[in-house]
């Protein structure tokens, strides 16, 4: 198997991720730069987090017509497996690989603090490894990460069992005051319809070794490499 990681002009987790990928999950694994259409033959895509082309106009409004991420849009409707984390997520939802936005945080201000997930399905590539109901701690580190969409989007995405994860409290309590940033149903993770795309504001690369405080989002990739591995 092969993961690729995209790299946009502002990107600042791409290494990050490639750390994980390479030395954590001993994987083979290649950056990918925005200006090329080449996904390199790779099994799997990342789009880490940052600042694609600096945010401007929106968080991930330009990055989406990048080279890369038209050959992305193509591996994704053919299957291929792609996760999008904090800006990565943005970039997927303005390329309209999944559905709603995100937008300024309740409060009009940066955060960065360890937060806890509740998770919703296990029924994904990228949760398989989990149990449901399960409770993470990642950090997060976002000024637009507030979730939304319209009602009737939202209803299909609890339908469909699309909610990847949930702020929650430590002890798994969906709550307002677990919600950091105003996110609709206190989402923190969806899935498109094929559940192949999975796009997520917490940081799993940034949780991946205990010494970083959690090493609860390697659970994240490891179950990316069991579900290429069974493919």
């Amino acid at each position: 198997m092969k993961f690729g990681v995209l790299v946009f002009p502002g990107s600042n987790c791409d290494h990050d991720t490639y750390h994980v990928i390479n030395e954590i999950a001993q994987q083979p694994v290649t950056f990918l730069w925005h200006d090329s259409s080449s996904l390199d033959n790779c099994d799997a895509i990342l789009v880490p987090g940052g600042f694609a082309y600096g945010d401007y106009l929106r968080t991930g409004a330009i990055a989406r017509f990048s080279p890369v991420m038209q050959s992305v849009k193509k591996f994704a409707a053919d299957g291929g497996l792609v996760l999008g984390i904090c800006n990565g997520f943005q970039i997927l939802c303005e390329a309209g690989l999944l559905p709603g936005a995100l937008m300024r945080n309740a409060g009009l201000k940066y955060i960065c603090k360890q937060v806890y997930l509740r998770t919703v399905t296990t029924d994904t590539p990228f949760t398989q490894t989990l149990s449901k109901g399960q409770i993470l701690k990642m950090p997060i580190g976002h000024m637009e990460g507030n979730y939304f969409c319209d009602q009737d989007t939202l209803a299909v995405l609890r339908q469909n069992d699309r909610i990847a994860f949930r702020y929650a409290t430590s002890s798994g309590e969906i709550t307002p005051d677990a919600n950091p940033n105003g996110s609709l149903d206190n989402i923190a993770g969806i899935l498109n319809e094929g559940r192949n795309v999975l796009g997520m504001m917490p940081h799993p690369d940034r949780s991946s070794e205990g010494l970083l405080g959690s090493a609860d989002g390697f659970k994240v990739f490891e179950s990316l490499v069991g579900a290429l591995a069974a493919r």
